[in-house]
């Protein structure tokens, strides 16, 4: 894989993006690794301008980042406001805040992602759908993720799939890269493995994903940038990431 099109989702490094300094200093670890974009999220207060002096006084790019489920929905404005200081176009809709449990409450939650999606298209940036399992219950003859997907317009939701949660809900992530064709700008890469007989997130290429057939999948339905994910790590975070990164250069 080309670095330039790989990313490191920060949620990873969370615990030590607390305060400002400490995101500095996080950062400059993240560009000596040999990341040249993250995608924000999991950082503690900061102001997005001071944001935007240390990834760019480190040389590193914003691809995306994820918003709360009622910013988004309730301030899009001010969303795309932060992306345009980021200098970024994608955001993502990082988890289903609505607590939806039904058939019409998935509808009504593709509704206001429609909505939300078209005030920020007439500012330039995309939204971007990010699942869990929780989206693969079934309603009749399609699961939650169906229903949003169908019930959306590919010019104001696109798709941020997660390889992981794909996986962990019963789905196949070659075959969701493949069906959203078109519609999938960003993908999480996140290893899914067995350890003790229970799941277990892992180092990319130290699980049981077809990475290959993955990343041709997605780069067919035209992914932009592939970002690698870990929300829980069995060694250091950053040893994790450099692992991941490794494995993505040369194996993939």
């Amino acid at each position: 894989m080309k670095r330039k099109q790989i990313a490191v989702q920060l949620y990873t490094l969370r615990d030590f993006l607390k305060t400002p300094k400490e995101i500095a200093k996080t950062l400059k670890k993240v560009k000596k690794i040999g990341f040249e974009a993250v995608e924000v999220g999991g950082l503690g207060p900061i102001d997005t301008a001071e944001l935007k002096e240390i990834l760019d006084g480190e040389g590193l790019a914003c691809c995306a980042t994820h918003e709360s489920g009622s910013m988004i929905f309730d301030e899009p404005g001010k969303v795309a406001e932060k992306l345009d200081i980021l200098g970024c176009k994608y955001v993502s809709y990082p988890w289903p805040h609505t607590s939806p449990k039904t058939k019409e409450d998935y509808k009504q939650l593709a509704d206001m992602l429609n909505k939300s999606g078209k005030t920020l298209a007439k500012s330039g940036k995309t939204l971007a759908y990010h699942n869990h399992a929780i989206e693969f219950e079934r309603f009749g003859k399609k699961n939650g993720l169906e229903i949003i997907y169908s019930e959306t317009d590919p010019k104001y939701l696109q798709g941020e799939l997660d390889t992981f949660w794909i996986q962990h809900g019963g789905g196949n992530p070659v075959e969701w890269c493949e069906r959203l064709d078109g519609r999938l700008p960003l993908l999480h890469l996140k290893e899914f493995g067995i350890i003790d007989n229970q799941i277990t997130m892992l180092e990319i290429g130290s699980g049981n994903l077809n990475w290959k057939k993955i990343v041709k999948a997605a780069r067919k339905s035209g992914t932009r940038w592939f970002i690698i994910e870990q929300d829980t790590c069995r060694i250091c975070p950053f040893d994790s990431l450099e692992i991941s990164l490794k494995y993505l250069m040369e194996k993939v």
